[in-house]
């Protein structure tokens, strides 16, 4: 098998793993045999189960805010836009926390806050430089300060849910209103 395949059919085992049953409960065994290779392979590609998950959440993170902010525009206002990008990352960020990891393991590990801050700090260059590529709202006006502001702020706000919320019920309320309560608020400081 190339490198690519091999890695590509760990990341994959491993999604699988990860959605059926949750970061915290697949092992790295469970990954190896179900990609069909040894467990040694695993790390000889990958130093740890952690960074195997943060290479599937960068993929699928890529792919899914490229989609997101290539996205036809044409007939929106600047505010509409920048609100319905940030509600469409932070959803990403949800399904990602929901998915991939579980909110179990993300309230009861000491592992899971500096790894939700690394992978939140990789998504807040993602997202600035997807949406810094956006000509059309860039008015030279300190825009890039601005938007660094937006994109910061609410990845803080989002991020935050995983660490104050009890339930799902409860991550969807406070996804709610920051929807509604603070993300227009949000955007017109940033414009």
């Amino acid at each position: 098998m190339e490198i690519d395949k091999i890695k590509e059919s760990i990341k994959k085992a491993a999604q699988d793993l990860f959605r059926k049953y949750g970061y915290h409960k697949t092992s790295v065994n469970e990954i190896a045999k179900r990609a069909k290779i040894a467990k040694a392979t695993i790390y000889k590609y990958f130093e740890s189960k952690e960074l195997v998950l943060h290479a599937i959440l960068m993929d699928y993170l890529k792919i899914s805010v490229n989609d997101v902010v290539h996205q036809n525009t044409s007939g929106i206002s600047k505010e509409e836009h920048l609100k319905s990008l940030i509600l469409k990352v932070s959803r990403l960020s949800y399904t990602v926390c929901n998915e991939f990891i579980g909110w179990d393991f993300i309230r009861e590990s000491t592992n899971s806050q500096e790894f939700l801050k690394k992978l939140s700090d990789e998504l807040e260059n993602l997202l600035y430089n997807e949406f810094i590529a956006i000509e059309k709202f860039n008015d030279g006006n300190n825009y890039a300060e601005r938007l660094r502001f937006l994109i910061k702020a609410s990845k803080s706000i989002i991020f935050s849910f995983a660490f104050t919320s009890v339930s799902d019920a409860d991550v969807r309320k406070n996804f709610i209103s920051f929807q509604k309560e603070i993300l227009p608020y949000l955007v017109k400081a940033a414009l």
